[in-house]
């Protein structure tokens, strides 16, 4: 489950929550701005304590995107969608396929103001099924002609801020040798793991499937409990999990000198970004790191350069970094607030060219 996080300030264009006539799930689709085009942002399914707390994460999901898309210099807005399990609920295939053909139906709803993809506890399949009902649907399978699985982008895009955070903090952006500690082995956390692995990083990892000990086992690298990978020394803290990790307890007992991973809301609370800095530690703003897997969805979507092209663009991930790392020094502060400046100019330039057409 998710910790609990604060609820953004409402200032979404519009939200939606049905009871899937299909499925009996609560579905959220969130479209939080569409300043700078059509919102882009996943499809979640996860397992929460109460509806309303699948709510609120849309809410908070789709505000993040927001700043993700206009950070990355996409022609996209903010937008999420998420269908909450109530604890204990297992999906046979029939009622899956329900939930995704009913997020299609919502999705067609906004009339091309948010698309959708995969996201946590979705997959390009599930979206196959919600292109059934909508157009606006992005990732699907490669065996059908679409982008296929954004893990990949999305890892590479964390790779090269990993490598811009350990210039920054370190002096060099080399990996071998150095300690790190990737907190979640999921589709993105794994697939960094095996390279970090491969060029010489001494891993530390964990995760709340125990059966990823077999991963770990394979690399190399130590295994701890979940819950105590945050004591374990090391150059760069990776949260690859779930959102909220990151409170004042365990950002006061980090034994890191940075923070860089795909998380996406890994603070607890804004603040949280100045307890850091307080404490000497670099924190690589989530939804900078993150952004490769919608800059890839986005591009791919919209034709924009070859394949290979688009997968430079990802990479270019890295030189933002650097960009927010510089601007944050220069005037002294943290590389959260110039990474939000960074986003909120887009969106300003966005609103006035909406005003003047």
């Amino acid at each position: 489950m998710t910790h609990t996080l604060p609820l953004p300030d409402f200032t979404h264009e519009r939200v939606e929550v049905i009871t899937g006539p299909r499925s009996g799930l609560v579905i959220t689709v969130a479209l939080h701005s569409s300043v700078l085009g059509s919102a882009l942002g996943g499809a979640r399914m996860w397992t929460y304590p109460h509806w309303s707390d699948a709510v609120g994460d849309a809410l908070r999901l789709s505000a993040a995107m927001t700043l993700k898309n206009a950070a990355a210099g996409l022609d996209a807005g903010g937008g999420k969608s998420v269908i909450g399990l109530p604890p204990g609920t297992t999906l046979d295939a029939e009622r899956r396929r329900a939930a995704y053909l009913d997020l299609g139906d919502a999705v067609e709803r906004f009339d091309g103001a948010y698309r959708t993809a995969e996201d946590v506890g979705s997959t390009t399949d599930d979206m196959l099924v919600v292109s059934e009902r909508t157009a606006h649907v992005v990732g699907l399978p490669d065996a059908v002609g679409g982008s296929g699985e954004p893990a990949g982008p999305t890892s590479l895009g964390v790779y090269e801020s990993l490598r811009a955070t350990l210039a920054e903090s370190t002096g060099s952006p080399e990996v071998a040798g150095r300690r790190i500690t990737v907190s979640g082995l999921g589709q993105v956390g794994s697939r960094l793991a095996v390279r970090l692995s491969a060029e010489g990083a001494v891993l530390t990892v964990t995760d709340v499937n125990p059966a990823k000990r077999d991963l770990a086992a394979e690399l190399g690298a130590r295994w701890v409990e979940p819950g105590t990978e945050h004591l374990v020394e090391a150059d760069v803290f990776v949260p690859a999990g779930i959102g909220g990790v990151l409170d004042d307890d365990v950002i006061d007992a980090l034994a890191a000198r940075a923070v860089c991973g795909p998380a996406n809301n890994p603070l607890a609370e804004r603040s949280g970004a100045d307890r850091l800095a307080a404490r000497g530690i670099l924190y690589a703003p989530d939804f900078v790191v993150n952004a490769g897997g919608v800059v890839y969805l986005d591009l791919e979507a919209k034709q924009l350069g070859t394949r290979a092209e688009i997968m430079d663009r990802v990479a270019g991930i890295g030189e933002t970094l650097r960009d927010i790392f510089a601007a944050a020094a220069a005037r002294g502060i943290t590389p959260l607030a110039a990474a939000e400046e960074r986003a909120a100019e887009r969106l300003s330039a966005g609103q006035l060219a909406g005003a003047s057409a």
